[in-house]
């Protein structure tokens, strides 16, 4: 595996969340079934990774050995959850799972005193992770009270993922194509907040890394 550090750790978690989203889209495609958790549970692992491995010297998923078996854990994991009908549980983990990897990754790159390449690519990682938290929050709304969302089939949470990632990611960057939609008064509660998240987002975030970069032009001047 190619080595995480500080320089480039969000560069492989911006690749991490892509690829799991292709995987996701790929899967529901071509190749639906246990396949696509093994696919994604590698992923999530790689995600892992890249958040937490520069924090510690020594990182269980550095080595192939421990990465593989991160895989094998999280899949089998993640079937069994599947198979015992347990889908809110696993869908908990996953929330919290991407709130604390949002906020280690927030405080990597808000709590610097430069910008460079690496902490820039940060900034687009954690647009990625906001739209990842609305997602798990509308599947698990769904979840709990079949037909929120007008569009989506009555089925496992899982079924649907791709279609509510999508819907995250155009609610996120305020698109509104309307063809999923919120039926129900907390979930259209749920969709304009991460409409208003996401356009703040991008204001506080770009005047943030250019305060920074100006202040560092100036101190070099």
């Amino acid at each position: 595996m190619v080595k995480v550090t500080a320089q480039n750790n969000f560069s492989y978690l911006t690749t991490a969340l892509v690829l799991l989203l292709l995987a996701s889209a790929l899967s529901e495609q071509f190749a639906a079934g246990y396949g696509a958790h093994l696919i994604e549970a590698a992923t999530i692992l790689a995600l892992a990774s890249g958040v937490w491995s520069i924090r510690r010297d020594r990182w269980l998923f550095r080595t192939g050995i421990g990465f593989g078996a991160g895989i094998l854990v999280a899949t089998l994991f993640s079937i069994f959850l599947k198979q015992t009908g347990l889908g809110l549980l696993q869908l908990g983990l996953m929330l919290g799972f991407f709130l604390i990897t949002t906020w280690v990754a927030g405080r990597q790159v808000l709590a610097v005193a430069e910008v460079d390449r690496n902490k820039i690519v940060g900034a687009v990682c954690l647009y990625l992770l906001l739209a990842m938290i609305w997602t798990t929050l509308y599947l698990i709304a769904e979840e709990l009270q079949p037909g929120s969302f007008n569009g989506l089939n009555p089925d496992y949470w899982y079924n649907n993922f791709g279609d509510v990632v999508y819907f995250s990611f155009v609610t996120l960057t305020t698109l509104g194509y309307g063809d999923i939609t919120p039926a129900l008064p907390l979930p259209r509660f749920l969709v304009y907040m991460e409409a208003i998240i996401g356009q703040f987002y991008l204001a506080i975030m770009v005047a943030s890394l250019v305060g920074i970069r100006i202040s560092m032009r100036l101190k070099e001047d």
